[in-house]
């Protein structure tokens, strides 16, 4: 029996080696159109892990949550290359464009047998809880649990990281955003489980975002 369960975990274990591989080549390929997101997906990917534990997702769940942060914007690989890096304003057609790649997202995903199991979870992360996001406005607890997780974890990272069309804004001024948010964009009850992991994210990230400040 002992051998039977080390066979089974070394099963696993190889499992979550070949989906990670997987990801790093996908990363791979969006980074050669998009330099940002690697960091950003990485930081959205642990902050969604630590959401998820803090929630009580374990094992297979909480693995499938830090996966989808990875890749929750690999839809934008399907986005042309001067939208993605434009300076300035998105005009509203070239924000319509944007908006699309959380759908590309899933279709990209969904052909995988792989990574179809978190397709939607991808597709959703840009839902929020008053029903007012895209890609098929859902609200509350019609989005996916994950995919609220990530939205948080998403919004977080973008205001306090400095993109080609706008600069950082402070830990303390991100906290206060996300908390006049909750119940709006953000599920209430994820944005009390995120307050206990603030000071920690702020202390473990600073370093990181000052220098995209």
């Amino acid at each position: 029996m002992i051998k039977q369960l080390m066979g089974l975990k070394q099963l696993r274990q190889e499992k979550w080696y070949h989906y990670h591989d997987i990801i790093e080549c996908l990363i791979g390929a969006l980074e050669a159109k998009d330099a940002y997101t690697k960091g950003h997906s990485e930081r959205v990917a642990h902050m969604a892990y630590d959401i998820g534990k803090q929630c009580g997702l374990k094992g297979a769940k909480l693995e499938k949550l830090h996966i989808a942060g990875h890749l929750h914007d690999i839809g934008k690989i399907g986005i042309p290359d001067y939208i993605l890096r434009k300076p300035g304003k998105l005009l509203p057609q070239e924000y319509e464009m944007i908006r699309t790649h959380s759908q590309m997202g899933y279709d990209i995903l969904i052909k995988s047998k792989v990574l179809k199991n978190i397709a939607d979870i991808v597709l959703y992360h840009h839902e929020r809880w008053d029903g007012r996001g895209y890609p098929h406005a859902l609200k509350g607890e019609d989005i996916p649990f994950e995919s609220r997780i990530l939205a948080i974890s998403d919004a977080i990272d973008a205001m306090t990281s400095r993109r080609s069309y706008k600069v950082a804004v402070t830990w303390e001024a991100c906290y206060k955003e996300v908390k006049a948010n909750s119940g709006i964009q953000f599920d209430p009850e994820i944005v009390i489980k995120m307050d206990s992991l603030w000071k920690q994210w702020e202390a473990q990230y600073s370093i990181n975002y000052a220098s995209h400040a």
